[in-house]
């Protein structure tokens, strides 16, 4: 898709807020998912707020060359359990998220003096497009699963189980996808810039439209919205200015007073629990970046350069962490975002993370947010996973697959990423992409000197 905006270009201010909106619309479920599984009381309003500082981080390494926005890591969440899992404390877990978290920045900082000094040529040798494109297709293959899952589930409970019938959530979803597409493909060019923001809406009102019908007729299986979310912006029944505004819970204050506590043998546990898990998303951090690097036609690797994508993405998660305690990443969701919406411009990212700050502090946005139910979103990530497969299998279109050396590293890279190969080593897991992405690196290697012919 040719692009509306180019990195540099600067939508109109009433535009740009509507499109910082879509690209947090974009990330925001996954954002604020993370701390939710990790439990222990983490603030997923504070999470958002330390996505929003380490994209500013991001944006200040990169030169605002790179239109991407990081968000809480999933791949850390074994590494987060070990912290709160080797804590005395709650407090003392607070704190161990906020040192881990420097532990896997440090090996970022430390990989990209390697890179400033050695440069990038070998990384375009290890991982040519037969290598990279693959990789990057199984990335939105791998969360397919995730967006089906979400496509048939509500958000009203009753003893623990979803109400809604899987049917009327996926006619929920459908609608998100066919509006989402719909306004992309036939709407004119503001429609097609904002096709999530219209998507999402045609999905929440025909969701909200069957939930109140299942409220007044009695019938659970229409009940998608929990509306139990705006509550708490109610005092004795009435709107309250009061409960416009919150602080959220930042990991740097439940983490204060623990260091009295700390010992040599927590600091080993979260050493092995976060270090070894940098190196893995490091390989996941290149694909990211060849994959936007292709849809705004500029090697990111080269200029800004990928020494200070890695230090953006490193420092990144350390501030983030020390305000929401989840490390960050660059995030597959606003790259397809950007492919869908032909809007690679940088100040809307900017923007986007400016909005999180300040979003993280309003109750009655986050209630918003919260009360979207996953039968929409499962419709928006179905578009989205769906961009991030294609923008890696266009990166092997030239590729010949007609030779077996080709073939067999594409193949080894999907079937052991679509199929899941995670490898457990203890509290250490290396996730099935970058499984994949190190095999597909091996398979590549030992048949690079085999005959073309």
């Amino acid at each position: 898709m040719k692009l509306v905006y180019q990195p540099s270009d600067k939508p109109k201010l009433g535009q740009l807020i509507v499109l910082a909106i879509q690209q947090l619309l974009a990330i925001m479920a996954a954002t604020l998912v993370v701390p939710v599984i990790i439990g222990n009381e983490m603030s997923p309003a504070a999470a958002l707020f330390g996505a929003g500082c380490g994209t500013l981080v991001y944006l200040f390494f990169t030169q605002r060359k790179s239109p991407v926005f990081l968000g809480s890591s999933f791949a850390f969440i074994n590494s987060m359990f070990a912290a709160f899992a080797g804590a005395s404390t709650i407090g003392l877990g607070y704190l161990g998220l906020i040192i881990g978290a420097v532990m896997a920045g440090l090996v970022y900082v430390i990989i990209a003096l390697v890179v400033k000094k050695v440069g990038v040529n070998w990384i375009n040798k290890l991982m040519p497009p037969v290598v990279i494109g693959p990789t990057v297709a199984i990335i939105g293959l791998s969360l397919a699963g995730n967006a089906i899952g979400d496509a048939q589930t509500g958000e009203v409970y009753v003893d623990g189980v979803v109400t809604a019938s899987p049917l009327v959530c996926v006619l929920c979803a459908v609608v998100t996808l066919f509006a989402t597409i719909l306004a992309s493909t036939f709407g004119k060019k503001t429609a097609r810039l904002i096709p999530f923001i219209i998507g999402i809406g045609a999905g929440y009102a025909v969701s909200a439209l069957f939930t109140i019908i299942g409220f007044a007729a009695g019938i659970d299986a229409l009940k998608i919205i929990d509306f139990s979310y705006f509550s708490n912006l109610l005092v004795d029944g009435k709107v309250a200015l009061s409960t416009f505004f919150t602080i959220p819970n930042f990991t740097f204050i439940k983490a204060f007073g623990a260091f009295g506590e700390l010992s040599g043998q927590y600091i080993g546990t979260l050493a092995a629990a976060y270090i070894p898990v940098a190196f893995v998303v490091f390989a996941e951090h290149i694909a990211d970046h060849k994959n936007i690097s292709s849809i705004i036609e500029k090697d990111l690797l080269e200029d800004p350069g990928l020494s200070r994508t890695l230090l953006g993405d490193g420092v990144g998660s350390m501030v983030g962490a020390f305000f929401g305690g989840c490390p960050n990443t660059t995030y597959g969701e606003s790259v397809a975002c950007v492919a869908i919406t032909g809007n690679a411009s940088v100040v809307t990212i900017f923007t986007a993370a400016v909005g999180a700050l300040l979003i993280a502090f309003l109750s009655p946005f986050v209630a918003i947010v919260d009360s979207i139910p996953p039968c929409v979103m499962g419709g928006i990530c179905i578009a989205l996973y769906g961009f991030i497969s294609v923008s890696g299998l266009k990166m092997i279109k030239n590729v010949d697959l007609e030779q077996n050396r080709n073939l067999f590293v594409v193949s080894t890279i999907l079937i052991c990423g679509i199929g899941g190969l995670t490898l457990n080593f203890g509290q250490i897991t290396i996730t099935a992409i970058a499984t994949a992405l190190i095999l597909g690196i091996i398979v590549n290697t030992m048949l690079s000197k085999a005959d073309a012919k």
